[in-house]
């Protein structure tokens, strides 16, 4: 059986930028063409309660605002070793239970065996439903490198 890829929007949709990554899988399952063995998943806020969800994953690539200190808007890709350092910044609440979910995983034997992270800096993360303009100006460019990370795997999303 192909290992199934999965595309994992983290993040709180009434805080603003926060809401980045599920805004992308919405948007991704909206656009339509994703290909078998590629699962999108809102993840939200769940933390742990994604743990069931994450069996079998062999490529997960997660998708949420991270701060790093970086120019607002700035995309960031990180991978292997380098997504738990990225997540030693605690951006929001959801950010420790991922770092959680991922040192369980490894615990338990089911760490996807490539892990892929793209963000973007966010400009603020208060109680608002919408993206600051500086990210949404992003957010196609976000939705592109998710897309060439599919790519990458022979699973390409319709643009």
């Amino acid at each position: 059986m192909p290992e199934t890829t999965m595309v994992l929007g983290l993040g709180n949709t009434i805080m603003a930028d926060d809401g980045v990554g599920p805004k992308v899988v919405t948007l991704l399952q909206e656009q339509g063409g994703v290909p078998e063995g590629v699962e999108l998943l809102d993840g939200g806020t769940l933390g742990l309660d994604l743990l069931p969800r994450l069996e079998g994953v062999g490529r997960l690539i997660i998708v949420d605002a991270i701060e790093a200190g970086l120019p607002v808007g700035s995309l960031i890709r990180l991978t292997g070793e380098e997504v738990p350092l990225a997540l030693e910044t605690k951006l929001s609440p959801h950010q420790m239970g991922l770092k959680d979910l991922l040192a369980v995983l490894r615990l338990v034997g089911q760490l996807p065996p490539e892990i892929i992270l793209i963000g973007i800096q966010p400009a603020h993360i208060d109680m608002d439903t919408e993206l600051s303009p500086e990210v949404a100006a992003r957010l196609t460019e976000l939705m592109a490198l998710v897309r060439q990370e599919l790519a990458a795997t022979g699973a390409a999303v319709g643009a």
